[in-house]
């Protein structure tokens, strides 16, 4: 027979893997035979089980975080036996494992109803009533600090504090579930058991010793839904169960089942059994059982919390790198046109952003101002104008004709494009000797122009949002700057800014703005118009959060 390997990611999956060939690679990269690039704990190319004439042998390839074997880490390759625990990363592959969760491997039948009265074979206590001494157990009142003396000497002491140091450890969820389960079979000499999690209103086996269970809803629904531990005794005596035909025919004798509990919430569901003729669960094991699954349901919780936040602050870098990259596409430095001035400026609301802006310069001495926004935000926004930005750098080479441009490009973004986004987008080549300048305006806010006296046009016309109607067109507009007047291009995260009254900064309150800026002695550089745009925008916002992508681009004739 072949061997094979079980793997164990940090969740709790598992999945069988067979070794076969001379070689099997595992690593981060999608070079190895089985890669897992979400590890981050795993190097590109961490280890290789190889074959020769003896068998298989593992060995590391120069990874970051080492490969362990046993708990040992190995320095050369090591020869693998049945049962050996390889582990790297978050991952633990088991080699020819014995044992295997077998996630298909519960059952669960209806058992009685659940206005089913316990049986003299039966006891029921509680997390709540163990841990204050009014458990049918231990007893109640009085009696109440004599039962906890009496639990305190019990042999299950010892087992709580084994629980207890082997719990504090910092094991991959995988690993944990499966040690919550040894431990509770020791602890109370059970033979098989199971322990499941629940996944919304699903139970779910994370760790299997045995298989084909047979548990009964009513103790299950009993368990999960009234916080309630059950011990039956003697299954073969009890008027509930032994006429169960699939319990009889697993010769089941004994059986406990507990709810993973952490204070008031129940997380799952902790069943062990034994069969034959081996010793039955007593009361106190029930004790000792529920009070484990208590410490057990606390340590899996937190885990589940470190994991929401080692997966939060993955995701943070992984946005603050994408922000970097997204920051790079954009204009590191102003071309330097004679009788142009430019000037940009792009604020993300998050850490990345949908909006888009570039200048472009030709060889006629022309130059080409292009600004757009994706609807929506983050990263899907930012995916798409990456897209959009990339089929404008094509496009824009030899802009000849602004509306063919622009028709091209709507039909490239609308093969791609989700049916719930669009983007809109302003294209503009000016002539720094004539000052004429040829727009096309794709669905985006009119651009303002603002004159040398102070009048103001909006630059309207052109077509539709890209995305929606390739079919439809565009046309191309023209119109000529004189000197010292200036075009203002702008996302509708300028006008559309809001304060703590939640009233918007709007677009005449733009407009005011740039032509304060315009009627100053000399009218103020491109520079200083974008500055002083995001300045006004800023102290407009103050005390509010950023709720959308900012966005400004000036280009104003000079001479």
């Amino acid at each position: 027979m072949p061997s094979e390997i079980l793997i164990r990611e940090r969740d709790g999956n598992t999945r069988r893997q067979p070794l076969e060939g001379e070689t099997f690679s595992i690593g981060r990269s999608h070079e190895n035979d089985l890669c897992f690039p979400g590890d981050a704990s795993l190097s590109r190319a961490h280890l290789i089980f190889e074959h020769d004439a003896e068998g298989w042998t593992v060995r590391d390839l120069g990874s970051k975080n080492g490969t362990m074997v046993n708990g040992l880490r190995i320095s050369e390759s090591q020869r693998l036996r049945a049962g050996d625990r390889v582990a790297a990363g978050h991952l633990v592959v088991v080699f020819d494992a014995k044992e295997v969760d077998k996630v298909d491997s519960v059952e669960f039948f209806a058992g009685g109803s659940e206005a089913d009265t316990p049986t003299a074979g039966t006891v029921m206590t509680s997390l709540r009533g163990v841990l204050s001494g009014d458990s049918p157990i231990s007893g109640a009142g009085s009696q109440g600090a004599e039962a906890q003396r009496r639990l305190m000497s019990h042999p299950a002491v010892a087992a709580l504090m084994r629980a207890g140091r082997e719990l504090a450890g910092n094991l991959p969820l995988g690993d944990l579930f499966r040690l919550i389960l040894n431990l509770a079979i020791d602890a109370v000499g059970a033979e098989r058991g199971v322990l499941m999690t629940l996944d919304e209103d699903r139970l779910v086996p994370r760790a299997v010793h045995g298989e084909g269970f047979k548990i009964s809803t009513t103790v299950r629904d009993r368990v999960l839904r009234e916080k309630t531990s059950v011990l039956v005794r003697n299954i073969l005596e009890d008027e509930i169960f032994k006429g169960q035909r699939s319990i009889s025919e697993q010769h089941i004798r004994t059986m406990m089942a507990v709810p993973l509990q952490t204070e008031d919430k129940v997380i799952g569901l902790l069943y062990v059994d034994s069969r034959f003729f081996n010793r039955e669960f007593s009361p106190q094991d029930l004790e000792l059982l529920t009070v484990l699954a208590n410490h057990a349901a606390i340590r899996i919780e937190n885990e589940l919390l470190a994991e929401v936040e080692r997966m939060e602050e993955l995701l943070a870098r992984d946005l603050e790198q994408a922000g970097e990259i997204q920051q790079s596409f954009l204009p590191q430095k102003v071309p330097i046109v004679k009788g142009i001035e430019l000037a940009g400026h792009n604020a993300a609301c998050r850490s990345v952003g949908g909006d888009y802006y570039d200048f472009f310069t030709y060889p006629d001495g022309r130059v080409g101002v292009v600004l757009g926004d994706v609807a929506g935000k983050g990263m899907p926004a930012a995916l798409l104008m990456s897209d959009v930005r990339a089929r404008v750098q094509v496009l824009a080479v030899v802009p000849s004709d602004l509306s063919t441009l622009m028709a091209n490009l709507d039909r490239m973004v609308s093969v791609q494009c989700p049916a719930n986004r669009f983007i809109s987008l302003f294209f503009s080549v000016l002539d720094p000797v004539t000052g004429e300048m040829t727009f096309c305006n794709a669905g985006h806010n009119p651009p303002l122009l603002i004159r040398a006296g102070g009048e103001v046009e909006r630059l309207e016309g052109g077509g539709t949002v890209l995305g929606m109607l390739p079919e439809v067109g565009y046309e191309a507009q023209s119109c000529r700057l004189a000197p010292g007047d200036l075009c203002a291009v702008f996302s509708d995260g300028v006008t559309e800014a809001v304060d703590q009254k939640d009233e918007e900064y709007g677009e005449q309150r733009l407009i005011d703005l740039l032509v304060s800026l315009r009627a100053r002695p000399g009218g103020a550089t491109a520079a200083a118009v974008v500055e002083a745009v995001v300045r006004a925008v800023s102290e407009w916002t103050a005390g509010t959060p950023q709720a959308d992508d900012i966005t400004v681009a000036v280009a104003r004739r000079t001479e």
